[in-house]
C-alpha cells in the first residue's frame, strides 16, 4: 500500500519511513501539512496517511478537515502526536481522523493501526463495487440485456450535447417489433420473450462500437448514431431491419417470422432537444407500419422556427 507520512520531524520521519519499508509498503514523505493536503487530494493520492500533530504550514488537524471536505475517496487518517488525552482523541476524532498513534511510536502498534486502516479501505471498496453494481443493474433490462428505457434516455441526453458541442449530426432510431402482439397470442409469451431477447442481440451485432441501443419500453428499441447523417443513418437502420428480418427465431420446433419497422430520424442543427428527436422518430415509425411494416421511413428533424414579433 502507499502510505504518506507527513512530520517535520526528521528523525521521526526517517523511522518511520523505514519501518514502513520493511513491511513492504510504498513511502511518500513531506515535512509540511500543505503538502500532505496536496498529495493526499491528488487523483493518484495515497488512501492511508500518518500524519504528525503539530506541522508547519497546516498542521494535522487542519490536514484531516481539508482532506475529509475535499476528497470524494477516503483517505484512512492516522495522526501521530504525544498528546493521547481523552481530550485530544475526541478533537482528532471531530476533525476526522480516523486513529491515533503515539509518539514516539511502538512498532507493534503501528502494524495494529495499518491492519485495522486496511481492512476499513478493503470494506469500502467492496462496498464501492457493489454500489456501482446496482447502479449498472438499475440501468440494465433484464430480458434482453440491454440498456433500459432510463439509460437510453440519459445516454440520449448526454449525445445531443456532444453533438451540439462538436457541431456534427446525430440520427435517432426508433424500431418495433412487427405484429408482436400476434406472436405472443400464437405461440405464448414466453416465445415471445425469446424473440425479444433474439431480437436485441441481432442488433447488436449490425451497430458500430460507438452506437448505443436500449429498451426503450415493451416491443420498442431506441437506437443512437452520432455523427450519423442521413445517409449513414439510413444505412444502418436499413442493416438493422435486413438482420432481423434474415433469419427466423426458433422456439421449439417453430420456426418465428420476425421483422421490425424502424423510424429514422437525424439533424444537423443545433436547436432540437431529446424529446423533439424521439417525436419526429415515432412519427416516421407510425409510416413506416402504415406503410407495410418491415420497412425504414426517415424524417429530418428542423429546429424551431423563431416568431417575429
Amino acid at each position: 500500500m502507499r502510505i504518506l507520512i507527513a512530520d517535520d520531524d526528521a528523525v521521526s520521519r526517517r523511522l518511520l519511513e523505514g519501518t514502513l519499508t520493511r513491511l513492504g509498503h510504498e513511502v511518500v514523505s513531506v515535512t509540511d501539512g500543505a503538502a500532505a493536503a496536496a498529495a493526499l487530494l491528488a487523483p493518484d493520492g495515497p488512501r492511508l496517511a500518518i500524519l504528525d500533530w503539530v506541522m508547519p504550514e497546516m498542521d494535522g488537524l487542519a490536514v484531516c478537515q481539508k482532506v475529509r471536505a475535499a476528497s470524494s475517496t477516503y483517505v484512512y487518517m492516522i495522526l501521530l502526536s504525544a498528546r493521547d488525552g481523552p481530550e485530544d482523541m475526541v478533537t482528532g476524532l471531530d476533525a476526522g481522523a480516523d486513529d491515533f498513534l503515539t509518539k514516539p511510536f511502538n512498532g507493534g502498534e503501528l502494524c495494529a493501526r495499518l491492519r485495522s486502516g486496511t481492512r476499513v479501505l478493503e470494506l469500502q471498496a467492496g462496498l464501492l463495487r457493489a454500489q456501482e453494481a446496482l447502479r449498472a443493474e438499475s440501468k440494465r433490462d433484464d430480458l434482453t440485456g440491454l440498456g433500459n428505457r432510463r439509460m437510453i434516455l440519459e445516454q440520449l441526453g448526454r449525445e445531443i450535447n456532444r453533438a451540439r458541442h462538436e457541431r456534427r449530426p446525430l440520427a435517432v432510431a426508433l424500431a418495433d417489433l412487427d405484429r408482436f402482439k400476434q406472436i405472443n397470442d400464437t405461440y405464448g409469451h414466453a416465445a415471445g420473450d425469446a424473440v425479444l431477447r433474439e431480437t436485441a442481440a441481432a442488433l447488436r451485432t449490425q451497430l458500430r462500437e460507438y452506437d448505443f441501443i436500449g429498451r426503450y419500453g415493451g416491443e420498442e428499441f431506441l437506437v443512437l448514431l452520432p455523427g450519423a447523417d442521413a445517409r449513414t443513418g439510413t444505412s444502418i437502420a436499413e442493416r438493422l431491419r435486413g438482420m432481423v428480418a434474415s433469419e427466423p427465431v426458433h422456439w421449439g420446433a417453430e420456426s418465428i417470422a420476425v421483422s421490425i419497422s424502424i423510424g429514422l430520424t437525424w439533424t444537423g442543427n443545433a436547436g432540437f432537444d431529446a424529446d423533439g428527436l424521439i417525436q419526429s422518430a415515432d412519427e416516421a415509425l407510425y409510416r413506416a407500419k402504415a406503410n407495410g411494416r418491415n420497412r425504414v421511413e426517415c424524417e429530418e428533424i428542423q429546429p424551431p422556427t423563431a416568431t417575429v414579433e
